[in-house]
């Protein structure tokens, strides 16, 4: 990736880019994530800007989905793996631990991009193969998190350092003992075992030196105390030193073997290095882009074209601007008031296009078109210097003459103030004079003024258009919205009005401004009011247009929810009314049980006795039946005063004349003598023309009549039609016992029209 070949160190620290960066860096989960973010730079490869951008765009719309997706900061391991680049090199415990720490958060952010790879595949192209989890095992079970090798990691480690503990023991042991034994005058205040210049030593009086004998290895201050290792001990720890001496080549040994052991994978763990700081960096750009709600623009497909733009340094309170260009339009000559937001509108285009060079998101809406500059040059801000023998006006024109000697077409160029510092008409005509040959060149230029000359200059020259900042003229107070096409009033007298400036002094300086200027900041005047009416006329548009949207809304709310409890209603009396006829069905068929058994104990009887009982419960079951069915028929709520009726009601009310008055249905029940019952039930019943709860009923009914009147069989007359009866009916009888087979009837008795039922014998 090549870097643009124009962008000065001066030009970034002139727009605050590093700044910008800074912003950015602080969303990196570690220090090198960060620092990469930091070191980032303009690039002028347009398809590496499309790439890095896009990968951007790709995870921050991930993360608004799923904000738990995190960088693993990794340690600086870049001096460990040069000196594994060093055959027989070895290194120490601190650099093995980073390294250990480097291969944990690479094997996390491997396997994390491995997840994100079907949603994210730009990102997940980071994705580099890590080494093995037996590495990192190793490396836990060798030395612990400061780097100092354990016990466990070899067996001559944890021989050796035994064998120093046991020295140490006796040796402090022999010490201890020394010590108590010299006489509490001999001995110094509070004297313990010590350690002087790696020997262990006692503290005893300068007078009891030639007493105790041996070495003395230091003294206190004063000179009153010694430390001195008796001559019992010297070979006590003569031998912990060699103990000690073997504890340290063990564990050198383990460190070298674990050198080693890392060295084949060098390049390997370099690379999941990468990996992990490339991912920090890439996660710290798309947070970014999250919070300033920022959008990928498209590169190199057009002119500069910026929606809702803000200063990456002010993005959360900034007012948002739209500057579009037409692709004829290369000059921007900005003029209004000061503290109007002038400089910060140019630094802010300068800075959002070296950000999105620089694989940045930067802080613009959807649907913007951002150039690749190869050059940018900025002329901002006082630049006199006394060391250098510039005044603020030599200055500008030294910038200005490298300006005119580098930039071309491709570049873009902030011009803040041109032509100030000067007397007016020559500022003016020098002024003039570079927009206009920037403008020839195709440069892409900001420029702010406040000399009423060059807000002429955009109607006589074209590629060069007018722009402002609106100010409230009621207020003096600027509203930093930009305003393509309009030059701005400086507003000087009138700001001096407000801040006190005595009336008679006033009137001599407007009399003294030219007709020419007085008749232009005249029509300015009428252009920016005309301009306010029609924005308050579009918000108080766009304020109803709401409006009515939102009226819309409720509406259509309103109605879903009316066709949400129309459709509830439906199928709660869908509910009720299948509930009510199975527990119909229920009532019936428990009846029947009853029927039947007492059908059966009427025929089992052997004697009178038995026989009156048996018809006793016969007849009370067919009241507990004929009871129910009724009290069903209310609870269902049918409304027509239905109910279930007695063959013999249903004979005598098909034998009395039409309109005739009719008397409440008596209840079914079984002649005197039970053997005769053939009288009050019918061998066919006919189904057709019914629905199919009504001749469920029905059916039902006329079986339980046949089966008390003992008939041998039972035809259903149902019709062919669309078979729904016949279904019906063939599912009934499959499930009632009392049946014994059933089938069509004969075709010249009606066939498939009609169902032939025989009874249980």
């Amino acid at each position: 990736m090549s870097t643009a070949r124009e962008v000065a160190s001066a030009v970034l620290e002139t727009l605050e880019f590093p700044a910008a960066l800074e912003r950015v860096a602080a969303h990196a989960a570690g220090p090198l994530g960060a620092a990469r973010v930091r070191s980032r730079t303009p690039v002028a490869d347009m398809e590496a800007i499309r790439a890095a951008l896009a990968q951007v765009a790709e995870l921050a719309a991930l993360l608004l989905r799923d904000d738990s997706i995190r960088a693993e900061p990794v340690p600086d391991i870049g001096p460990a793996l040069e000196l594994l680049a060093v055959p027989g090199s070895a290194l120490d415990g601190a650099a093995l631990v980073g390294l250990g720490r480097g291969l944990v958060a690479a094997r996390i952010v491997a396997a994390d991009l491995g997840r994100l790879a079907p949603h994210a595949p730009r990102t997940a192209a980071l994705r580099v193969a890590v080494p093995a989890k037996d590495l990192e095992t190793r490396l836990a079970h060798s030395l612990d998190p400061e780097g100092q090798v354990l016990d466990g990691a070899s067996r001559g480690v944890a021989r050796a350092r035994r064998a120093v503990r046991e020295a140490r023991h006796r040796l402090v042991q022999r010490l201890e003992t020394i010590l108590g034994a010299l006489d509490p005058t001999e001995r110094a205040p509070d004297a313990a075992v010590t350690v002087r210049g790696g020997r262990y030593v006692i503290p005893v009086r300068g007078t009891a030196r030639s007493k105790v004998g041996g070495i003395v290895h230091d003294e206190s201050a004063t000179r009153s105390t010694v430390f001195v290792e008796p001559p019992e001990v010297i070979e006590l720890g003569n031998a912990l030193r060699e103990h000690q001496a073997e504890e340290q080549r063990e564990v050198l040994q383990v460190l070298r073997d674990l050198t080693e052991l890392l060295r084949p994978v060098r390049e390997t763990m370099a690379a999941g290095w990468e990996m992990c700081i490339a991912f920090d960096d890439l996660c710290a750009r798309a947070r970014y882009a999250v919070l300033v709600n920022g959008f990928a623009p498209s590169i190199g497909t057009g002119p500069v074209e910026i929606h809702d733009g803000r200063h990456p340094l002010l993005a959360t309170s900034a007012v948002p601007f739209d500057l579009v260009l037409a692709p004829d339009e290369f000059t921007v000559l900005v003029s209004g008031p000061n503290t109007g937001g002038k400089t910060v509108l140019i630094k802010a285009v300068g800075l959002l296009c070296l950000m999105a060079q620089s694989g940045i998101v930067p802080p613009i809406g959807p649907q913007s078109t951002l150039p690749v500059f190869d050059g940018v040059f900025a002329d901002i801000g006082d630049r006199q210097s006394i060391a250098a023998s510039l005044s603020t006006f030599s200055a500008h024109v030294a910038v200005l003459r490298d300006i005119l000697d580098r930039a071309g077409s491709g570049a873009l160029v902030l011009l803040d103030e041109i032509g100030s510092g000067t007397d007016p008409a020559e500022g003016a005509a020098l002024a003039a004079a570079v927009l206009k040959t920037l403008t020839r060149r195709r440069a892409v230029t900001l420029a702010t003024t406040h000399l009423g000359a060059l807000k002429q200059l955009a109607g006589e020259t074209v590629g060069i258009v007018n722009a402002s900042l609106q100010f409230d003229a009621d207020t003096l107070t600027p509203t930093f919205r930009l305003l393509k096409g309009v030059p701005g009033r400086s507003y000087g007298l009138a700001i001096a009005r407000r801040l006190g400036i005595a009336a008679a002094v006033l009137d001599i300086a407007e009399r003294a401004v030219p007709d020419r200027e007085r008749t232009l900041d005249a029509l300015l005047a009428t252009v920016e009011a005309r301009a306010r009416e029609l924005e308050a006329r579009e918000r108080e548009l766009a304020a109803r247009e709401q409006g009515v949207r939102e009226d819309a809304a409720r509406v259509d709310a309103r109605g879903e929810e009316v066709a949400g409890r129309e459709r509830e209603v439906k199928a709660r009396a869908r509910g009720l009314e299948q509930a009510a006829r199975d527990q119909t069905r229920a009532y019936l068929l428990e009846a029947r049980k009853k029927v039947e058994e007492a059908l059966g104990r009427a025929r089992a009887a052997v004697d009178e006795a038995t026989a009156k009982e048996a018809r006793r419960l016969l007849e009370q079951a067919l009241e507990e039946t004929e009871t129910r069915e009724t009290g069903d028929t209310r609870e269902t709520g049918k409304g027509k005063g239905e109910t279930w009726l007695s063959l013999e009601e249903l004979k005598r009310r098909r034998q009395e004349p039409a309109g005739a008055p009719r008397r409440p249905p008596s209840p079914a029940r079984p002649p005197a003598g039970a053997g005769h019952s053939t009288a009050t039930a019918a061998t066919e019943v006919s189904l057709r023309g019914l629905r199919v709860d009504e001749a469920e009923a029905l059916l039902v009914k006329a079986l339980d009549d046949a089966v008390l009147a003992d008939l041998p069989y039972l035809r259903v007359i149902h019709g062919k039609g669309t078979g729904v009866l016949r279904q019906l009916v063939h599912d009934i009888l499959s499930a009632d016992t009392r049946v014994e087979r059933f089938g069509f009837a004969p075709p010249n008795q009606g066939g498939h029209g009609v169902t032939v039922v025989e009874f249980t014998t």
